[in-house]
């Protein structure tokens, strides 16, 4: 039995590999991170929290110029202070420790169509509010007047008190607790283990071999 043994360019051949790995590892990361960008997106316009909202998801894949099998993929948002509470439900409390102010419908719009505060909504409008505490539900602040067309409390004009109601203006809570409305760790979780697969079927077809 005669056994022959030939040599080929060993260095040319590892080179060869070492390409397909880091061009397999750039592009399962980059798929990972864009596809993780996407359900991330999906998920925030599904809970109904609109289109804006869901752009705020970015991806980047670094290094930028290059293929390397130590490629590194980034899905963050440019709003993550919302995107946070929305995906953690964070006990809310006021700053100050004591209540929390929520605008009604009667309340209308403040400066720059932002929420008003009881202060600005009595400057603007020259009425007075009321507190109204209940042991039972949210306590209110509460104003004499009379709801227009649009629903918003105004000042009555009627000089006998005709249409003259206590108008809830803002509701006061202690504390409030945001529903949780997304699972961002999940879609996470689920692009993480995707990766090795990628990976492996991503470098056997850049070596020639699928």
């Amino acid at each position: 039995m005669k056994l022959k043994l030939e040599i080929t360019d060993i260095a040319r051949l590892m080179q060869a590999e070492i390409a397909a790995g880091e061009k397999a590892v750039s592009v399962a990361i980059k798929d990972a991170g864009t596809g993780l960008k996407s359900a991330w997106r999906a998920q925030i316009t599904g809970a109904s929290l609109g289109q804006r909202l869901a752009r705020t998801i970015r991806s980047e894949t670094y290094p930028k110029a290059r293929p390397s099998l130590n490629a590194a993929a980034l899905v963050w948002s440019k709003a993550p202070v919302i995107i946070s509470a929305h995906d953690t439900g964070p006990l809310i409390r006021s700053r100050g420790g004591l209540w929390l102010v929520i605008p009604t419908e009667a309340a209308g719009k403040g400066r720059g169509g932002k929420r008003p505060t009881p202060r600005e909504w009595e400057a603007r409008t020259g009425l007075t509010l009321r507190f109204i505490p209940r042991r039972n539900g949210p306590s209110l602040l509460v104003a004499e007047g009379r709801l227009n067309t649009k629903g918003r409390a105004v000042a009555s004009r009627s000089k006998t008190g005709r249409g003259l109601t206590s108008v809830p203006i803002f509701l006061m809570i202690r504390q409030v607790r945001l529903r949780k409305r997304l699972d961002l760790a999940r879609d996470a979780e689920r692009a993480v283990n995707g990766l090795p697969g990628r990976i492996v079927a991503g470098w056997v077809t850049h070596s020639g071999k699928g």
